[in-house]
Order: structure tokens, then sequence, then C-alpha cells
């Protein structure tokens, strides 16, 4: 007998059909997967062997040809293992198939019969929308990023038996429903505060400045002086997540398998801090089934790149391309994958290779040969697409043991969502939210000055020798201060201050 269960599979981050064939034939007692599938995939005839036995059902005594339709695309997981097992069921006659071809079937067997949760789940919810499938059979793990999706009625399950039960009479059994405003509510849990970091006001003016306008942002300082302190804290001042970016994070999060254990849903601004000896594949992603890296996993929150100099020379140029476009595209032989990657880069790093360049106490080692090779591992290129460059030296000991209150995040964040409102009124109909991503003819529109401010930024431009990007950026930042004030125009003041966050990659890496 020949029986069809729908699953999907998932090729990058996109999710599409498979139409999973089971037949059961006389003959010798042998199991074949056919269809470009990879080992893990035939490896489940094991695990659905044992889980049938163990879940009180009989096993096929005869031939088994389990067909993973279409058969000219990769296959990979054990995502399949629940459909395999319930088509050979259905095949068999040991339950009532019926009602199989309402259902997408998604789910890991254990050899003693229990779902286990699998990987790629929202992807594929969002792709049954698209191909109008109304229902998913999944673990009860997966339940909570499968219901995201509007439309689709979620079954999570958690054995072969229970599965086999709901198939044979589903009304005992209700669809999933989670509670939309409380995943809103969980946006601004976070467990670190601004209110923490003694001193270093500068520096929290130049991040403030940074999340309002969505602008990357390199730190320069000695060892200890609270770069990574500063970094780890900035999704707590950046705008909360919409539903819409809720859906794009916890995509790429789904397919990686790195959803937290609990929810199963991202709802916090993601913060990616790759060691410094992470691969260019890693980073940008890739692979032979290409998947997303840290860039991608990154969407919609902060990238963090410590010891910034440290990095290989290809992994920081691979960066160049996503920082302006807001995507990756990874090209191979069959397929090209692109992937989404609008994060904000936030690197910090020493001033020289002992880190005491400048330091009064205790003087640097390092000479001058040695830190210009250590400042030249940063191309000209990478600086240009980094709008802020501030210094942060280390804290004194009157900043450390003061007992006066800082500002706390939420504070911060409250002008920086005035400032985010102000700018997505501004740039509505321009296809972006915020300064950073503004093109040069938007630049030109928005970023009006006056005859001052024009004698300002040429005396700047010549003087300091800046890059046509390096003005660019200059105005984009420029406007940010001025929103940053509620103000419509950008002044003498605004512009100065621009200026002086740019001033540094010509005084340092010179």
């Amino acid at each position: 007998m020949l029986a069809r269960v729908i699953a999907f599979g998932v090729l990058g981050i996109e999710a599409y059909p498979i139409e999973i064939e089971v037949d059961v034939s006389s003959g010798l007692p042998v199991v074949n997967v056919v269809g470009l599938a990879d080992a893990s995939v035939k490896e489940s005839k094991e695990r659905v062997k044992s889980a049938i036995k163990n879940s009180s059902f009989q096993w096929p005594q005869g031939r088994v040809t389990i067909s993973l339709a279409p058969s000219n695309m990769r296959k990979e997981g054990p995502s399949f293992d629940l459909a395999i097992a319930l088509g050979i069921l259905y095949a068999t006659g040991q339950i009532n198939g019926s009602r199989l071809s309402d259902f997408c079937v998604l789910g890991e067997l254990s050899l003693d019969g229990n779902l286990r949760q699998v990987q790629g789940i929202l992807p594929i919810a969002m792709a049954c929308s698209k191909y109008n499938i109304k229902n998913i059979i999944l673990p009860s793990q997966n339940a909570r990023e499968a219901s995201l999706v509007e439309g689709i009625s979620i079954w999570p399950l958690k054995t072969l038996s229970e599965t086999v039960e709901f198939l044979n009479n589903p009304g005992p059994y209700a669809p999933f429903r989670m509670d939309k405003p409380w995943l809103l509510g969980q946006n601004s849990c976070y467990a670190l505060d601004f209110s923490d970091v003694k001193g270093q006001s500068c520096a929290k003016r130049a991040i403030e400045i940074g999340v309002a306008g969505g602008h990357n942002l390199l730190m320069i300082g000695p060892p200890g002086s609270g770069k990574t302190m500063l970094a780890k804290r900035i999704p707590t001042i950046m705008p909360d997540l919409t539903q819409g970016e809720i859906l794009e994070i916890t995509k790429i999060h789904s397919v990686m398998g790195t959803l937290p254990a609990r929810g199963g849903v991202i709802t916090t601004r993601p913060f990616r801090s790759p060691h410094h000896t992470t691969s260019s594949a890693a980073l940008a992603g890739g692979g032979s089934f290409p998947r997303p890296g840290e860039i991608s996993l990154a969407h919609h929150g902060v990238l963090f790149l410590d010891e910034l100099a440290e990095f290989r020379r290809d992994c920081l140029e691979t960066l160049r391309q996503p920082l302006e476009d807001g995507f990756i595209c990874i090209c191979r032989a069959e397929k090209s994958f692109v992937f989404p990657a609008s994060f904000t880069l936030v690197c910090a790093m020493n001033p020289c290779k002992c880190g005491h360049f400048n330091d009064l106490k205790p003087s640097c080692r390092c000479s001058t040969t040695q830190i210009h090779n250590y400042r030249s591992r940063i191309s000209g290129p990478l600086l240009d697409r980094i709008d802020i460059h501030i210094e942060v030296p280390a804290a004194g000991y009157q900043e450390l043991s003061s007992d006066l209150p800082a500002e706390c995040s939420a504070q911060i964040k409250e002008r920086v969502n005035k400032a985010r409102a102000m700018q997505r009124n501004r740039l509505l109909g321009e296809g972006i939210i915020c300064n950073a991503r503004m093109h040069h003819k938007q630049v030109r529109k928005f970023c009006v000055l006056g005859r001052e401010e024009n004698a300002l930024l040429r005396l700047a431009m010549s003087e300091l020798n800046f890059s046509a990007r390096a003005y660019d950026k200059i105005l984009k930042v420029a406007r940010t201060i001025a929103d940053l004030v509620q103000s419509e125009q950008i002044s003498t003041e605004h512009l100065a201050e621009a200026i002086q966050y740019r001033s540094l990659d010509r005084d340092f890496f010179a």
C-alpha cells in the first residue's frame, strides 16, 4: 500500500514542501530512503523502527521504500521522522490516514516514541501559510514559535502514540494559542542597565547618538576602561522590537537552533559577540548547506567585535557589503542565498598591542613600528563605514567610588525613542526608518546646511582629508544629534559634534 504525508524542508532560511511517499510491499525486509537525503535523514529509519515498536505498533516485515520528493533538492535533519513513521503506519493499515493530507507533519522521534524539538519551525509555518496548508502537527516544544504565524492551527503533541490518537479521534484536542500581548511585553526584559556604568559620560553620549540614528560605533581605549561593559548595555536603549522584527529575528534563530529553551521566541534585541578567532564563513554565513552567520544572527540587534585588530583581515572585509546593503548574498554553484544582516556594528580595540598607548600609568612598551602595524590591521574602507569613533579612557578612582546615581537605560531609551519617531515621520515613504540608512540623495534632501555650517564642514573636509563616504556619515550623525534635541535644522553645534566623532580615524590611524 502507498501512503503520502506532507512535510517541509529548509534551504537557507526559506522552507519548501516535501512530499514523503511510503510504499510497503512484499519482499526482503529492507528499508530504502531515496530523494537526495543526507546521513541524518537516512538514519531516521532506525529511529522510526524503534519508535514504532516501542509505541506498541507493528513494524512491517516486507520491503519499505521511502521517497522524499522533489528528488532533485537536498534534504537534511531529523525533522521528517514523525512523517515517515505515520506514513509507514498508514501504509500498513494501523491508523486512519484519511486526514493526513490536511496536515504538515514535523518532529524528530526518540527511540521510545517521544517527540523531540526540531529546528526551522517558524520559516516552515510561514511557508505553510503561503502554500495554503492550515494545520501543523509538531513537537510541543516548538508550539510557541509556530504560533507567531497567523491563520495556521498548531497541534503540539508529545509522542507518536498521542499523534495516532489525535488522527483517529481529534475531538478532545484543541489548537495551541499564544498570548501575543504577553509576548510583546517581554521586549524590555534585560538583566543589564546603563546605571551600572560609572563615569564615561562622553562614551555614553556617543552611544546614545549611535543608537538613536542606527549608526555604527568604534570605541578605542586601554584594557579595563569599560568598552565591553558599555557595548553589552546597548540593546537596553534600543527601541522595542515590532512584531514584524520579532518574526524576522526568530526565523533566523529557529533555523540555527539558537532559540531560548523556554519560550522559543526572540523578544529582545540580539547581541552577538563572536571571538576574534572566528572564520569568515562563521561570520558571514555559508557551508555546504548554507546557513546564516553571526552577522545574520545579529539582525535588528548588535554585532560586537571586541579586540577588533585581532580579527583576521578577510573576516573584517566581509562586513563591508552587508554594512552598506543590510543583507549578505552567499553564492554557490547550485543556488544563491540571501540572508538579512541589518545590524548595528559596535567595535572595541586597544590603542596599541600592549593597550597602554597615551596611558599615564602604566606606560606603553610598544615601538612606533609596532603601533603602526597594529593599527594598520583596520582598513580604511572599513573605518569609513563606521560612523562614530570615540576614545574611552580609563575611569578614575573618584568616578568608580562615586555614590551619585548614574542615568538608567530607561531614561536614555526615552530620548532615543523620541529621536526615532522624528526620523520615521521624516523618512515616511523612503523605505528606511533611521538616519544611518539614508543614501546620498536622501542625505542631500534631509541634511540641508546653512552658510555657517557649510563653511565649517568645508574647513573640516580640507583639514582632515575626509573621504566622500565620511562626508555623508558626518551629515547623518549631525542629523541624528539634531533629532535628539527635536530640532528640524542642523546647527553649527550639531555639526561640530558630528565632526569630532570622525576626526579620530585621521588622528589615531594616520
